[in-house]
């Protein structure tokens, strides 16, 4: 049985932009995010994981990254997401962010990230 309360809590994602819907943009919540972070801490080498951890664990407000560093992060994201110790559901968001960066970067445009509160509403029966 769940919480009516956390029903209706509003939850926190990131929307980055070159993914795979409509309107070019992927959602991912915060918490995935969160938990790909220790992933990436615990699969990564420690030399190539720290920008993606950075990434990962402080979204900040919202923000962009070069073509070239896209390219990097996407690299990473692919390496975590076929890492043996991933969840497949973390691994499937890993992937989607790594092919959102890999498209920014092969387009030679900025990746973008923002964060957004989304409100789920219960339909009460």
């Amino acid at each position: 049985m769940t919480r009516k309360s956390a029903i209706n809590d509003p939850e926190a994602h990131v929307v980055v932009s070159h993914g795979a819907d409509f309107f070019g943009e992927d959602r991912h919540p915060l918490k995935v995010l969160a938990s790909l972070a220790g992933y990436a801490e615990g699969c990564l080498p420690y030399d190539e994981r720290g920008p993606i951890v950075l990434l990962l664990t402080n979204p900040g407000e919202g923000g962009s990254m070069s073509p070239s560093q896209a390219a990097e992060i996407s690299q990473l994201l692919l390496q975590l997401a076929r890492h043996r110790f991933v969840k497949a559901s973390a691994a499937a968001h890993a992937r989607a962010l790594a092919d959102a960066a890999g498209r920014a970067a092969a387009d030679g445009e900025p990746w973008v990230w923002r964060v957004e509160q989304s409100e789920t509403v219960a339909s009460s029966t």
